[in-house]
């Protein structure tokens, strides 16, 4: 079993499912409402505890029933909680969703707690990161606290692995602390300047990361699949075909999926379909952590 920390956000998600998205401006009746707990960080961690990961979560929550039902919910998945900061001042984040019927999205997220996620708070959790097999974090916490781990974590050789989520520019120092990196089509492209539309694209795409320090890339493209230039292995992982329902969580089960097989010593082929296949499964389910399935499921 892999020990794997994520350090990342956490929100509860209040969705509703309508026929289609709303333009600005209008209202859509006759939407299904859902609230589930989400953030890109928690979503993560919940998929790698359910691919069978020994997860620590690094967080921040509000002194209120969202980030105490969060923490309730994480530990029932195994997740060792010990490390999750508490503000005592802002609340726990919080995201609105909406959903069309063929499964696509679009999110407004206040972040809360995890806008106040400093450096300082990972410092009873520094021994925790340097005996991980992988770290695991995204961009929806205070970029100096993802760049803090990443020091931790790589001056003891531990592999961090990076979804550029949201999309934004990097420091380059921290390209350099990398093991691997996980952008989407549209994160690559603002990180790179190249435009993936293709496996061609992705290539150079992979090249420029590479160029800038980081050995390993996989870039996600949704239901195209994935490619991955890692190391000797590059190759277009195809997406398993399935019916989309929800694809909120989608990025965050593969991701984890993918982390919690690497702390395994997986091949990357290997690494790479259960992710897929995790992924795959999230997608015909709604919510976000809700929708992540079970390892014994994909067997």
């Amino acid at each position: 079993m892999g020990k794997i920390v994520v350090v990342g956000s956490a929100n509860t998600d209040m969705a509703v499912k309508s026929a289609r998205l709303p333009v600005p401006g209008e209202t859509v009746l006759g939407g299904k409402f859902l609230m589930n707990p989400g953030g890109k960080g928690a979503n993560q961690a919940v998929a790698a505890a359910r691919m069978g990961g020994k997860v620590t979560f690094l967080a921040k929550i509000g002194d209120d029933i969202f980030g105490r039902e969060a923490v309730a919910a994480w530990q029932k998945e195994t997740i060792d909680t010990s490390h999750v900061a508490v503000d005592p001042e802002e609340p726990s984040g919080t995201a609105l969703i909406m959903v069309d019927e063929k499964g696509e999205n679009c999110i407004a997220v206040a972040s809360g707690a995890n806008g106040t996620f400093r450096p300082d708070d990972l410092l009873p959790a520094r021994s925790v990161i340097a005996n991980a097999d992988v770290v695991l974090m995204q961009l929806e916490i205070p970029l100096d606290t993802v760049q803090t781990a990443a020091g931790w974590a790589a001056a003891e050789g531990v592999r961090v692995i990076l979804n550029p989520a949201p999309a934004t520019e990097l420091p380059a120092e921290l390209l350099t602390k990398l093991f691997l990196i996980t952008p989407n089509e549209t994160e690559a492209e603002i990180l790179t300047g190249v435009a993936v539309r293709d496996e061609a694209s992705a290539r150079r795409a992979c090249a420029e990361l590479h160029r800038r320090g980081v050995p390993n890339v996989v870039i996600t493209m949704g239901k195209r699949g994935a490619f991955a230039s890692c190391g000797d292995f590059r190759e277009v992982i195809l997406a398993c075909p399935v019916r989309a329902v929800d694809t909120t969580a989608a990025g965050d089960v593969f991701n984890g999926a993918l982390a919690a097989a690497l702390a395994e010593r997986q091949t990357w082929a290997e690494a790479l379909r259960l992710a897929a296949e995790a992924a795959a499964v999230a997608v015909t389910r709604p919510g976000a952590q809700s929708s992540a399935p079970y390892r014994a499921e994909l067997e």
